[in-house]
């Protein structure tokens, strides 16, 4: 299977140019903080083999098989391009995802070129109506963008925050895989202003919820 994704990989980047990404994850890796295991056209990105999960990967080994092939979506990169995307789980006997193959097109030019032609015909400007999903470096940024997110569901900064409202952010980051990313938990807790033993609380708090 890996042999043939190899050259699979290498096929769709031939085909397609030096603007085709084409990525592998092990989601069975022992070390989880670094799941690309193949890139080609890594400088679409600028992700290398080694680097750590994205979104799609923290969903994944966070969900107990139950996601769903992702295809023709949104995504960003930290330097500002935009992505048409393809993510497609591989799976084992029993269909639990076990990797990741994924296609990432960049298409920013392309984007301001349509820019420029509706500008010049007249006509109504379309928008991008999904935003697109960030794809990260490292994990330490990765992490940094989900407690970005959090913020955000909650609506005001930490320092304004209820308890409530952070158990909300807490199970937001517990939902989405943030704990999962190695030495998570006390850079949430400093983020946050809780002790460890607070964060434990606010997760179950936050499951309980919603039982």
């Amino acid at each position: 299977m890996i042999q043939f994704l190899l050259r699979l990989s290498k096929a769709l980047s031939a085909q397609f140019g030096p603007n085709c990404e084409v990525v592998i994850h092990d989601l069975q890796s022992n070390n989880p903080d670094s799941s690309i295991v193949a890139i080609e056209n890594g400088h679409v990105s600028g992700r290398k083999v080694g680097d750590g999960p994205s979104h799609v990967v923290l969903e994944a080994l966070n969900s107990d098989g139950a996601v769903e092939d992702r295809l023709s979506y949104l995504a960003k990169t930290a330097d500002g391009k935009t992505l048409k995307s393809t993510t497609v789980y591989i799976r084992d006997e029993d269909q639990a995802p076990i990797g990741i193959f994924s296609i990432n097109y960049d298409i920013t030019l392309m984007l301001a070129m349509e820019e420029n032609l509706r500008q010049f015909t007249a006509t109504a400007a379309e928008t991008l109506e999904d935003s697109p999903a960030p794809i990260t470096q490292n994990v330490s940024d990765l992490l940094d963008e989900l407690i970005e997110q959090s913020v955000k569901r909650v609506g005001k900064p930490v320092a304004l925050m209820t308890k409530e409202e952070k158990v909300k952010a807490i199970g937001f980051l517990n939902d989405t895989g943030a704990f999962l990313i190695t030495k998570s938990g006390g850079k949430v807790c400093k983020y946050f202003g809780i002790s460890k033993y607070t964060l434990y609380s606010y997760i179950e708090e936050a499951k309980n919820g919603k039982e």
